[in-house]
């Protein structure tokens, strides 16, 4: 039995993430083109017929720019809330009806052998949402643009093994950067997106020997650095007593290009 984790693009430029067991594999969101995520799989040897599905977390073009392509191209069904859906489709953004799988929040449901739950988070569009996926005994929770975490959303969180989380903005970069004071204030609302400071404290609050693998996601071009995400991290964890010991592995995703394969199971 395997299972394996990548992200192909992680970012306001594009999010997509594959999780894939020994036979099948799914997709989180589409927000790179189809082609570009076409190319990585085939890169790292993973064939689009062993990709079942397609998750969708909200309508942001971040996070669906490829959708239409890549289900017309190879007839895979997409996977998400109605009221999604209901931001999703448009003259633009149209997809066959055969394609559409409409989910329940907080109702689990099966595909390719995994078990899929989708749970509510809060950021600015008409519905955004987290989605656990369970294989075996593994537990992959996947939470990324929100602006604060609620106790719901905190609960699928902490019961991961596998942790997809938000770290979009540096305090500092952000304030003393160019944008607007209505952009930097929709970024730092409890519907934007979740600062290094909130990420890095709420993890501090949740440390547990269940969790492998914490994978920072979304890191702003303009508002963030990889480290000033991981010595935000190093240091809140520092300050609560809180030692690694290589119990568990925390990085950042790349922007444009994969990362480096997860091995959950081998």
């Amino acid at each position: 039995m395997k299972l394996n984790f990548c992200s192909l693009s992680s970012g306001s430029s594009g999010n997509c993430y594959y999780l894939g067991n020994e036979y099948h594999g799914i997709l989180i969101d589409a927000g790179i083109s189809a082609s570009s995520i076409r190319k990585f799989l085939k890169d790292m040897d993973i064939s689009m017929q062993s990709i079942m599905g397609v998750l969708i977390t909200h309508n942001h073009s971040d996070h669906i720019r490829g959708l239409k392509v890549l289900v017309k191209k190879n007839n895979l069904p997409v996977f998400t809330t109605l009221n999604v859906w209901n931001s999703v489709l448009s003259p633009k953004l149209s997809i066959s009806r055969d394609c559409i799988r409409e989910i329940s929040l907080q109702k689990k449901f099966n595909l390719a052998g995994f078990d899929i739950e989708a749970f509510p988070v809060h950021h600015d569009a008409p519905e955004t949402i987290g989605f656990q996926i369970c294989f075996g005994d593994k537990k992959i929770t996947i939470a990324t643009d929100l602006g604060h975490i609620c106790d719901t959303a905190g609960q699928y969180i902490r019961d991961a093994n596998l942790l997809v989380i938000e770290s979009n903005y540096d305090d500092q970069m952000l304030e003393n950067g160019g944008y607007p004071q209505f952009l930097k204030a929709r970024i730092r609302s409890d519907n934007g997106h979740l600062g290094n400071h909130q990420t890095a404290h709420f993890l501090a609050g949740i440390m547990n020997d269940n969790i492998s693998h914490i994978c920072l996601a979304h890191l702003s071009i303009n508002n963030n650095t990889p480290e000033k995400a991981l010595n935000t991290i190093q240091r809140i964890f520092s300050e609560r007593g809180i030692n690694r010991n290589n119990q568990w592995r925390i990085s950042t995703l790349n922007r444009n290009i994969p990362t480096e394969m997860i091995r959950l199971i081998e």
